[in-house]
């Protein structure tokens, strides 16, 4: 099985359960070709069973259209054709703590004088 990563524009999750069976589908945006489609390219993939629940709780905290990075593998499929199931996604721009919650501004403190000569002498 090869592995690969892709950066791609999300545009949602899906998850199905019924009867024992979890289907989850990542959907991502792609250049369109001009020929058969306009706008934006949407795109399926399945994910892999043993991360499905992983995958779908981390695509939570993303944005419509934002930047992802998609770790997949690329299975045999039928009739010789390649099969790719979602590992991980993650946002591309990494989130910090900063972004997360504001900061809180320091308590107000003196602003620091430069050296100056006693003027009492």
């Amino acid at each position: 099985m090869a592995r690969s990563t892709m950066e791609v524009a999300f545009l949602g999750v899906q998850k199905t359960e019924f009867d024992d069976v979890k289907i989850v589908k990542l959907f991502y945006g792609d250049e369109p070709d001009g020929k058969t489609e306009h706008g934006l390219s949407v795109i399926g993939m399945g994910v892999l069973d043993d991360v499905a629940d992983e995958v779908f709780s981390s695509c939570a905290g993303l944005e419509p259209l934002e930047p992802v990075r998609i770790t997949f593998d690329v299975a045999r499929g039928g009739k010789n054709l390649g099969k790719n199931l979602a590992l991980h996604i993650e946002p591309v721009k990494a989130r910090t703590t900063s972004q997360a919650a504001p900061q809180t501004p320091a308590p107000n403190k003196p602003a620091a004088t430069p050296n100056k000569p006693d003027a009492q002498a």
